[in-house]
């Protein structure tokens, strides 16, 4: 049995801990949270055993989720590591590049799990999508949110956008040529909204915008390359393919002929993959569990949260110097 101990109980923390609730190779150590009124309402509601100093969670724990807001990331992960515990930490892995590689590097010489959670890898919408995702040339992400209160500790990049940079860069195999970037903050002290060109060297283009000003929610990819366009809706869990195939034999009912000229005749083949509905975070959860008791490998390790906040954090330096605008917190 897996002890499991939780730092941090605010939004995701509490789901993170209700699933945990529910999985039998697992059995919750306690959870620590440095504000008690979080505190008393998370005992309350859940009846876990919470713990007043973070070194006694570590003590009675295998493995712990770190939840907590991101600045603090970094001192709880080095602490867990070198105490020799796996660790499962929300997005983003941490505030800075350095404190990202410091944790990136205790991860390669510890030999731990150390699982970054960018959730919408599990996402069934793209799950579903990805074996369609081959050579993409252009991409497109729009990850619009209301304004929440929750998540400002960070500038929208590294709260919103890094969703879609992991994603690009999970399918994309190539290195970051190129950066273009623009951003305003609206109401808090980091930006609340920004645009990204990224440009890769295999000739990829990504644009990317992100905003937590929005008057709707809205969670959505689309993915250019030769002979096909791919969709994918996050929030809605919907994806759709479209491929250009050749012509041969009897058109299928689901496909359309269209005429290129000198180029002869093509089929425009659209469908809709099947969606299989899963719960993004619970499985999560079950691959950290199992990358430790089954010794498997898991899909997001250290590094790979690394590289996602180098992209944010160029993004964000590259609208520092072209606005000539200090935010507090980018």
């Amino acid at each position: 049995m897996l002890r499991v101990g939780i730092i941090g109980t605010g939004h995701l923390g509490k789901i993170h801990l209700k699933l945990l609730q529910s999985n039998s190779r697992v059995s919750i150590s306690g959870f620590f949270d440095i504000d008690p009124v979080q505190t008393v309402q998370t005992q309350k509601s859940f009846q876990e055993k919470s713990y007043s100093s973070f070194d006694e969670l570590i003590e009675n724990s295998d493995a712990l989720i770190i939840s907590c807001p991101t600045p603090f990331h970094h001192q709880y992960a080095l602490q867990c590591l070198k105490n020799g515990k796996h660790l499962f930490i929300e997005k983003p892995l941490a505030a800075t590049v350095k404190e990202a590689e410091e944790i990136a590097t205790l991860e390669k010489e510890t030999g731990l799990i150390v699982q970054t959670g960018h959730v919408e890898r599990f996402n069934p919408a793209f799950k579903a999508a990805k074996p369609f995702i081959k050579q993409p040339m252009f991409i497109e992400g729009h990850r619009l949110a209301q304004f929440n209160p929750r998540g400002t500790d960070v500038s929208v990049i590294h709260d919103l956008m890094i969703h879609d940079i992991d994603i690009i860069l999970s399918v994309v195999p190539s290195t970051v040529k190129a950066i273009h970037a623009s951003g305003v903050a609206v109401v808090s002290d980091s930006l609340d909204i920004a645009n990204a060109r990224i440009e890769f060297e295999n000739g990829c283009v990504a644009n990317l915008t992100s905003s937590r000003m929005s008057m709707k929610n809205m969670r959505k990819a689309r993915f250019f390359q030769p002979d096909a366009y791919i969709s994918v809706d996050f929030l809605d869990k919907k994806a759709g393919i479209l491929e250009l195939h050749e012509v041969s034999g009897t058109p299928d009912p689901l496909s359309i002929v269209i005429d290129l000229g000198e180029k002869g005749q093509k089929l425009i083949y659209m469908q809709n993959p099947e969606i299989k509905e899963s719960n993004a975070i619970l499985e999560e959860q079950q691959e950290f569990v199992s990358a430790i008791l089954d010794h498997k490998p898991v899909t997001i390790n250290a590094l790979a949260g690394l590289s996602a906040v180098r992209i944010a954090n160029l993004i964000a330096e590259n609208i520092q110097k072209t606005s000539h605008l200090n935010f507090t917190n980018v």
